[in-house]
């Protein structure tokens, strides 16, 4: 069944009498999608690699960014700037040349995503938002997939597996999604580096136990790790019926654009400078941490970072137009989001790709403090 050349790569699962040569076939016939190549697909194409995983797709749109580095491991200096998904397939080349990448540079979305799904055994969610983690649910139920679910949040990690065997699905136990102001963000708060290895490793595990029919999988629990005391513990959760039921042909389907998004309206970098230009400029409203203000900021922005807008709320005209921004227009959204919800501003404006992009199409000098 294996080749010479198979057999010497896999002799350590080979000698595991749970795996053996039938085992390693099945590893080398399956074929799983990872959406998401940062800071968990980067762990999880690795092992799923090494252990002989015979076809990886990559689905990511994202580019290699510096700030990337410190806990993305795929990729090094050479690769800044490069589509990940494609980085991430060199790799995982170099790591394993038999396995084969199927790359997809794009963001899955709802017009692609049922087609997607449908070309893989498994399904490793490694995203970081919401809106995609609702989709694959429901796309893995439509479709009878598995999903090997992680998520990442400062110093603290979780894993789990829904819709296997009959199992809890991801709105079992999360029937609904937070706001854009209860989401966490990484990009906002950081993250410790080390810990997506974990956590993308414990994904990694589960799929290759899900792929071998190994084991107790994570079916029905939450496994919650927590870095700095080093505890872990396991939440254990029913499945609901008819929140299992809930599939890509029932649920609110406009709901995918919006889910931690709020309706807004965005200006361009290009067309902030115009306006920067003119007799009548608009108020800037930085909405970063100081640390993050203090690298590079717009000149004549006010800061209030995202968790004081309640505190200094009178700070923010009302009759003038305001541009909000932060690193990516990520948190300026969930900004805008609270001020329309909970306030009644209606001139707000996002800053689209924020000061990345403002870096990029205006002024380069401002690339390093937003790197």
């Amino acid at each position: 069944m294996l080749s010479p050349t198979e057999r010497q790569r896999y002799r350590r699962h080979l000698q595991l009498p749970e795996i053996g040569e039938a085992g390693q076939a099945k590893l080398l016939a399956a074929r799983v999608l990872v959406v998401g190549a940062g800071g968990l697909g980067c762990p999880v194409l690795q092992y799923l690699a090494a252990a002989g995983v015979g076809t990886l797709g990559i689905a990511d749109a994202d580019k290699v960014e510096a700030s990337n580095l410190q806990r993305q491991v795929l990729f090094g200096e050479t690769d800044l700037g490069q589509l990940k998904a494609e980085a991430a397939a060199r790799a995982v080349q170099r790591l394993n040349p038999a396995v084969h990448c199927e790359v997809y540079p794009q963001r899955v979305d709802l017009a692609d995503v049922r087609d997607l799904v449908a070309q893989y055994d498994v399904v490793v969610d490694g995203s970081d938002n919401f809106p995609t983690r609702y989709l694959l649910n429901d796309a893995c139920v439509s479709l009878g997939k598995p999903l090997i679910s992680g998520a990442i949040y400062k110093f603290e990690g979780q894993v789990s597996v829904f819709n296997y065997q009959g199992g809890p699905t991801y709105r079992c136990l999360f029937p609904q999604p937070p706001s854009a102001a209860e989401a966490p963000n990484c990009d906002a708060t950081g993250v410790l580096g080390v810990l997506p290895g974990l956590i993308g490793c414990a994904q990694a595990t589960e799929t290759l136990k899900v792929i071998l029919g190994l084991g107790e999988v994570l079916r029905g629990r939450l496994w919650l790790f927590d870095a700095l005391s080093f505890q872990t513990r396991i939440l254990r959760f029913p499945r609901n019926p008819e929140r299992a039921m809930v599939n890509l042909d029932t649920a609110n389907q406009t709901d995918y654009a919006e889910l931690c998004h709020p309706p807004l309206h965005e200006i361009t970098a290009q067309e902030l400078q115009e306006q920067l230009a003119s007799d009548t400029p608009p108020f800037l409203l930085d909405v970063r941490e100081p640390a993050e203000y203090e690298l590079g900021h717009l000149p004549g922005a006010t800061l209030i970072p995202l968790a004081y807008l309640a505190d200094r709320i009178e700070e923010v005209p009302r009759h003038h137009p305001v541009v909000v921004y932060c690193r990516t227009g990520r948190r300026s959204a969930a900004a805008i989001e609270q001020f329309q919800e909970k306030f009644g501003f209606d001139n707000l404006l996002n800053l689209a790709g924020g000061l990345t992009a403002w870096a990029a199409e205006v002024d380069p000098a401002m690339a390093e403090a937003v790197a």
